[in-house]
């Protein structure tokens, strides 16, 4: 019977003594947290997208907490009401920036580009795209399974079945970048919205020259250079095959949509009645 009582005894004191050392390195080497973080963080959408390059709200928040200044960081799901409220807390200035939105640089629907082949396996575009080509001609066009759509936690994107195509919804697109990351073949970018949400871009990420480019889809950029001959503000660059539209170049004058021959290049909600007479001119 003492031995039972000493047993116990001796546990007692050795959990006691334990918990009183534990409880002492805790507090020696405990991390005191900014309060100002949960502050951040209250008025932050916490959304946990990773669109503004961290993984969640409050990894953001301390970051925020931390620069010198907001001018590099910006929460595209809270926008500019949300960053103005975050440096009201850290008595910061907020850059203004200029809202964004996610286009899908491909044309080439099913009208444009026909299927070649049929797979039948795991339909996941990544999937598919480290396996081979596709269903189509085209190795660098959308492979139609929707994992952009998959990813966007905030409803911005559907799959048109009758093309075959995502597409973006723009009054709810926040411009995390979730469907960029997730695209294997990079047809979607983040581009500025534009004043009156107007856009011109080339719808085609096709690095094949021009003939077999076209061969594989009636849509397809064929590096031609009529619009980079046309642009009166240098703003398109013809690169390995594809011509590419600097957004911070373009004026949005639209000549260029006027000189493509495969109509590769659009121009998004322009007055449908507003048509081009060749003439430059900006829209500020």
């Amino acid at each position: 019977m003492n031995t039972v009582v000493t047993n116990i005894i001796t546990l007692s004191s050795l959990g006691i003594t334990s918990a009183v050392l534990l409880y002492i390195i805790a507090q020696k080497f405990k991390v005191e947290e900014n309060p100002l973080i949960d502050k951040v963080e209250e008025v932050l959408p916490k959304a946990n997208c990773g669109g503004c390059g961290y993984p969640g709200c409050r990894n953001f928040a301390e970051a925020c907490i931390k620069a010198p200044d907001l001018e590099v960081l910006f929460c595209p799901v809270g926008g500019a009401t949300c960053m103005n409220q975050v440096a009201k807390i850290l008595g910061k200035e907020s850059k203004i920036k200029e809202p964004m939105v996610a286009v899908v640089r491909c044309n080439g629907s099913r009208q444009n580009r026909e299927q070649r082949n049929t797979y039948d396996s795991a339909e996941t575009c990544r999937l598919i795209h480290g396996l081979f080509r596709g269903e189509t001609g085209c190795q660098y066009g959308c492979l139609r399974l929707g994992d952009c759509v998959e990813s966007c936690k905030f409803g911005a994107m559907y799959m048109d079945e009758e093309r075959g195509l995502p597409v973006v919804i723009e009054e709810k697109c926040v411009y995390c970048g979730a469907c960029v990351k997730a695209c294997p073949r990079a047809i979607i970018e983040l581009r500025k919205k534009g004043p009156k949400g107007r856009r011109v871009y080339v719808r085609c990420v096709n690095k094949e020259r021009g003939n077999i480019a076209r061969l594989n889809c009636t849509a397809a950029c064929i590096a031609c250079g009529r619009c980079v001959k046309e642009c009166p503000f240098n703003a398109i660059v013809l690169d390995n095959h594809i011509a590419y539209i600097d957004f911070e170049k373009c004026k949005l004058c639209r000549k260029c949509v006027k000189v493509c021959p495969t109509h590769a290049i659009v121009e998004v909600n322009f007055p449908a009645n507003n048509v081009t007479n060749g003439e430059t001119s900006e829209i500020k």
